[in-house]
Formats: C-alpha cells, structure tokens, sequence
C-alpha cells in the first residue's frame, strides 16, 4: 500500500485519494462455470479489433470521459476508447450490487483487500488472467511486470483473477513514498531560544527547547505553544516511534517488530509506556498543547497558520502544506518550518517504523468473463503498465511532448507545456480538472529512478519545494522500512482478529486519552494498568497474538 503515488501539494492531489483502503476480512478462491478456466467468447474476443471499453472505479471521482488525456489515448496511444464510470456512495455496497445484478460491463478498478477479491472470484463474473502474462510478443508491458508479484497472486490452482497495479518496478529497491511523519521546528522561535538544530538532537533537549519556547509570544502577544499534534490523525505515532515502537504495518492486523527469534506487538514493548510517560509529563508540565486529544483538523492548522506552535510532531500534511507552497518568502511563519532528525532517546538504538513500504500491487483490475472487448482492454493495460520509471506521469498527464515535456533531459525536470491543460489542471475545480485527465495513474506502476513530484521544474512560489524537501529528508531519518511478510498478516475469516480489532482500536484510543492526561505519577499508572486489564478483557490480546502467530506460521508452510 502501500501504502502508495501520496500528495501533489500545490496542484490539490490529497493524499486522502490513495487512501482507498476497505477493512481486509477474508479470502477466498473460486471459478467459472468451466471449473475456471478462460471463457471460451472471452479468449476469442481478445483477437479481434475492439477498440473500446468501460471502466469502473471502486471509488468515488468526478468524471469526464471527453478529459483531455482520454482524447489522446483515443485518437493516438494507446488507440482505445476508455469510458470511466466512479462508483457513488459506499464502495462494498456498490460492488456487492453491481455484482448481484449481473456484474460490470468490461472492467473494473479496485484498491486491493482480500474481502473485493473474494467477491469478486465467488461471483462467477470475473476472467482468469494468468495467461495473459506469459506473452511477452502481444503483451510486453504484462510480460514484465514483477514475477514475485504474479506468484504471490495465484490462487490454489494456480489462477491468476486480476491485473496488478500501482505497484513498484523493482521491489529490490522501492520507492519510499511520500514520508510525512516527522518533528518540525518553527526555525524563527529556535532563533529567538538562542538554542540552534543541534541543541534538539536528543529528547532532552527538545525539553529544554519547549520550557524556552513556552516564553516566547506570538503576532497578538500570547504565550506560543510549545508543542502541538493531532491526535485525531495518530500524529502520536511520531513521538512513539522516537521512543522505538513500531507503529506502522503494510495492510496487517496489528504493528510488530521481529526481536531475537520471536515477535514483539506494539503494545508489549516497553517503550510504549516509556513514550506515553514522557508526553503525559510535557501535557502535566505546560509544555504540550491541552487541546491534542480535543482537536480537529482545522483548528490544529488554524493554530499553525496563525503561528501558534513552537514544535510539531506528526505528518506534515496534517499541518498543511498549502500554508507554506503559497508562499515565496518569509512573510508568514509557515515559512520558517524546518524538519528535524528523530531526538535520541536514552537507551534506544533506532526509531520505531512508522511508515511501512510496499512495494507490491495496490490496485487490481477485473475483468468481466463475458466482455466483448477482451482485446481493447489488454492493449490498454499492457500500455499503462508499460515499465518505464516515467510512466505513472504518462499514464496520468500523457506523453511527453503533449500536454507537458522535459526541461533538460528525459528523467530530469520537466514542466507543462499546454497553457490550457495547465490552467485548468491545477485549477482547483473538480469540474475543470476532470477535463484534463481521469487521475488514473494507479492503473500504473512507479519507480525510485524517477518520480515526477520530486522533479516538477516550477520553482515559483518557493515554497512549493520545501513539502518536497520535507519528504525527501524524513524518507532518510529511519522511521521508514520496506516491508516484510510479518507486516501483511491479515485477519482470518471468522477468526478472533476479524471479531476483536474493532474493540482492540477502541480500547487503544480511549487509554492514550487517559495516559496522556493523567493528573500525576500515581494516576498514570493506574491508567496503564487499567489499559493492560482492558487489552486482555475486551481486546482478547493474549488470545490475539496466539491466532496471529498460527496465521504467520501458515503463510510459511
């Protein structure tokens, strides 16, 4: 998931459109009439001259199928007709109807959870693919895709149900995403402490800063804040992480970290409390902001616009990038953020993950057994899963040459070269930006050799390139991994993960309120106790990590 393609920034591409995750609760296998095999019409059909076919997304979007982008692939590359249609409203229950009513038409998208595989396969809808990518003369760009990727996907017989995307080229060397989670210092206050990056190196000095922040005023004369996050986003997690609890997973049920020949879960490492200890002191000591478990989004960045905050901890998007990308110099004091190192802390010899790579698929594409133009679809999908570390920004904006180009060399910079496209794509307006292109890049793949967010050659305002530069200086700080198999361990169907994790998240929420504002010493402890009696009444921890270990220890044998 990764996890994966992130934020624009300036150009309003969220990072809340890749999260296209639904709760993974089962898989399953299943097959055609024809005890799943190929459907007979359908491998026909893929000779033939088609040159259109319907595409459904599993999530919501504004649509314009005469976009600019979709104009070209019609009329030049890839010479086929995609007609998109987003799905209203709730994901499963549009799938559960649509295939309860005959299936879709041609093809479909959908971020990938074992529960939309499952339903797709034991519909009786769906084509077999796997053959599709042993032919490398018709279908190279299939022909190439990852062969660790294509195993992991067969089923029992050896049925391959979707086309893989949105996953990285090379899985030896992946793309670190668009690191968000980190610690930011307001510079201008750290100037005004008379204390400089270095002095925040450790946890110790972090305190120390905030005790000398906590005097410094902002523009309408009160007491800055000296540290803020936004617990209603886990941005928490950044401060347990420096503690050295892992916090993140790649699509698993619970974090967990491999420690000798066994496994520790995040919440019997002892750091966890050692973390919530030290906020709960800042919270008790005046030097973390009362309102972190209160917040919303938009008082936490009203706080930040404002320049209320002295120290962040957590994403940056949480803070919002749009208060600095607008930006070409110090005029606001968004501008003056600076990203910083994890803070030692005594006896931790590395950070806790909290981002998760992973390079394998995102995204599956189904097909309908019974579609008419099996040909167009593949040609289609061969194109845009074409491996060439540009094509994400093919797929998304077209080629070069077109609607944007190259400023020096390919794989260099590069900005858009067609005024109209431009204007419109970074407009602002769902509307007018639907008509530039279907935001279609997760039909794609992506590559570390080049990722054009990190390379747009506009440098004006300024501040455009400091999210970049944030993300590029967090992706190199240690809280990021790439994943391994302990991290995708999913709930069975039925199981005790699948009955308790509601109830383990609710009891994870309710106690870190408590912990982080206790009154004193005593009262936070008998918080910790109260949380530990919580987990294993009504979370079944003990009982949990038993099924998680035998679920484990399947995927190996």
């Amino acid at each position: 998931m990764k996890v994966q393609r992130g934020a624009k920034g300036w150009v309003a591409l969220t990072l809340a459109a890749l999260m296209l995750v639904l709760a993974a609760c089962s898989s399953g296998s299943g097959g055609t009439k024809e005890e799943g095999s190929p459907n007979a019409g359908a491998t026909a059909t893929a000779g033939n001259e088609s040159k259109a076919f319907k595409l459904w997304l599993g999530w919501t979007a504004t649509i314009n199928n005469d976009s600019m982008v979709q104009t070209y692939w019609r009329e030049k590359e890839p010479g086929i007709n995609v007609q998109i249609e987003a799905t209203q409203g709730d994901a499963m229950t549009a799938l559960n109807l649509k295939l309860n009513t005959g299936g879709f038409e041609d093809a479909a998208i959908f971020g990938r959870t074992d529960i939309v595989t499952s339903a797709m396969i034991k519909s009786n809808t769906v084509l077999p693919l796997e053959q599709y990518f042993d032919m490398p003369d018709k279908y190279p760009g299939l022909a190439a895709i990852p062969k660790v990727y294509l195993d992991a996907m067969k089923d029992k017989d050896g049925h391959i149900w979707s086309l893989p995307a949105w996953f990285d080229q090379n899985p030896q060397d992946p793309w670190p995403g668009w690191a968000s989670l980190g610690w930011f210092v307001r510079s201008d206050v750290l100037e005004k402490t008379g204390m400089t990056a270095d002095d925040l190196k450790t946890i110790d000095g972090v305190e120390k800063y905030l005790k000398a922040a906590s005097q410094q005023k902002d523009a309408s004369g009160k007491n800055l804040i000296p540290l803020s996050f936004l617990s209603d986003a886990n941005d928490e997690n950044v401060i347990l992480s420096t503690f050295g609890v892992t916090v993140a997973s790649a699509g698993g049920v619970v974090p967990v970290e491999k420690k000798g020949d066994g496994f520790e879960f995040i919440y019997d490492n002892p750091q966890y409390k050692a973390a919530y200890q030290w906020m709960n002191k800042m919270y008790r000591e005046g030097l973390m902001d009362h309102e972190v478990i209160t917040d919303k989004k938009e008082r936490y960045k009203e706080k930040n616009k404002t320049g209320r905050v002295a120290l962040n901890a957590g994403g940056f998007f949480n803070m919002d990038a749009q208060l600095w990308e607008v930006l070409d110099g110090p005029t606001e004091p968004a501008w003056y953020y600076q990203a910083l190192p994890y803070p030692q802390v005594e006896g931790v010899s590395k950070v806790g993950a909290n981002q998760i790579v992973n390079p394998y698929p995102a995204n599956d594409i189904y097909i309908n057994k019974d579609t008419k133009n099996l040909g167009a679809i593949l040609k289609f999908f061969d194109y845009t899963l074409t491996q060439k570390p540009e094509q994400q920004q093919v797929v998304n904006e077209g080629p070069p040459g077109v609607f944007w180009d190259w400023t020096d060399q390919p794989l260099g910079k590069w900005t858009y070269t067609d005024e109209k496209y431009q204007q419109a794509h970074d407009s602002g307006d769902a509307a007018k930006v639907a008509s530039t292109n279907p935001n279609l890049y997760g039909a794609s793949s992506y590559s570390n050799e080049w990722y054009p967010w990190w390379n747009y050659g506009v440098t004006k305002p300024e501040g455009r390139l400091k999210t970049i530069q944030f993300t590029e200086s967090i992706g190199k700080m240690g809280g990021i991994r790439v994943a391994e198999t302990y991290d995708m361990v999913k709930a069975e169907s039925g199981g005790l993960w699948e009955k308790y994790l509601p109830e383990l998240e609710n009891v994870r929420k309710e106690f870190k309120a408590k912990l982080l504002m206790a009154k004193d010493d005593a009262a936070f402890e008998g918080a910790w106790k109260d949380f530990q009696g919580a987990l294993e009444k009504r979370a079944h921890w003990t009982d949990l990590k038993k099924e998680w270990q035998t679920t484990f220890d399947a995927t190996k044998a």
